[in-house]
């Protein structure tokens, strides 16, 4: 992997890392539906800017509706449990229960989508849900009912997430395939669509007592533009430069930013159990994501026959 590479996983592991801070700032002030429909919403905005500046062409190829429902299931969802989790969870937290997406993606796989679950893959996941026990029950956190709620909360968010990757490999790549970059516009304008009327409803019904002051709504258009705009645009140039199992290792990296920008700017407390914990769903990744015998035979084999 070339040093640009390098750097651009770094620079996204940063971003959405930095994206668990925003919504901790965002969402106590103006609440869960409110954040999660104007992360989503100012996204899909900084998305068609940047399509129009690029000059994409707006050829769905029949799946916009497809799309749409893609970005419920991808972004709406999730977005909406983040911004749940946002309301009790310190921003590591929430960070490292993200990197379980992999772990969710293998149970999923293994359950519904018949993807065959190896010793490995298992014993990944017996391992990174004893990583996510480790930190709700020994870090710096009170071990209450909130707690759980926003751990639950978060693993909703991933098993969205490990459902959307099979989905979109079903719906999408079908026919050619779809330009990922209107993928990620569809998505947003999906979620934007289903989280609409419930934000009208909330803002009617149960208007946040303030909406926030200039930091809250910097903070808003840092999660939207850079943290979901901007990432996806960096997140698909590193797909198509490195491949999508090394994209996948920008999960590992995520916790540690996150953590790291809570405790820098919202001066959260760090305990042993971030350690613990992280090191354990990090080595829970490692037997998800390292190639199988078969996997790395099959490369050698492939790589003789083009050597001839």
């Amino acid at each position: 992997m070339n040093p640009v590479d390098i750097l651009r996983m770094l620079a996204l592991s940063a971003i959405w890392g930095a994206s668990f801070l925003f919504m901790r700032i965002i969402a106590p002030e103006i609440g869960t539906i409110p954040t999660a429909f104007f992360r989503v919403s100012i996204a899909a905005g900084g998305l068609l800017v940047i399509l129009a500046l690029m000059r994409i062409s707006w050829d769905f190829r029949g799946k916009f509706k497809t799309v749409l429902l893609l970005g419920v299931i991808n972004s709406g969802i999730p977005a909406t449990m983040y911004s749940v989790a946002a309301q009790v969870l310190p921003a590591g937290y929430s960070a490292i229960f993200n990197a379980t997406t992999p772990l969710m993606g293998v149970l999923i796989g293994g359950v519904f989508f018949s993807e065959k679950l190896t010793p490995a893959k298992i014993a990944g996941v017996c391992l990174g849900l004893f990583g996510v026990g480790i930190l709700t029950r020994a870090g710096p956190v009170a071990f209450d009912l909130e707690l759980l709620m926003g751990a639950l909360a978060c693993l909703l968010a991933t098993t969205c997430y490990g459902f959307a990757g099979f989905l979109a490999r079903r719906w999408l790549d079908q026919q050619g395939g779809l330009d990922s970059r209107l993928s990620a516009l569809g998505s947003m304008l999906g979620a934007t669509l289903f989280l609409l009327p419930l934000f009208g409803y909330n803002a009617i019904s149960q208007p946040p007592a303030s909406w926030g002051g200039w930091n809250v709504w910097l903070s808003l258009l840092g999660l939207g533009l850079v943290c979901t705009a901007f990432a996806y645009i960096l997140y698909f140039r590193l797909l198509s430069s490195i491949g999508p199992v090394k994209s996948m290792t920008v999960t590992f990296m995520i916790p540690p930013f996150g953590v790291l920008w809570g405790a820098l700017f919202l001066d959260e407390p760090l305990s042993m159990a971030h350690v613990y914990g992280s090191v354990l769903i990090a080595g829970a990744l490692w037997l998800v994501l390292k190639p199988t015998v078969a996997t790395v035979a099959t490369v050698a084999t492939v790589s003789k026959v083009t050597a001839r």
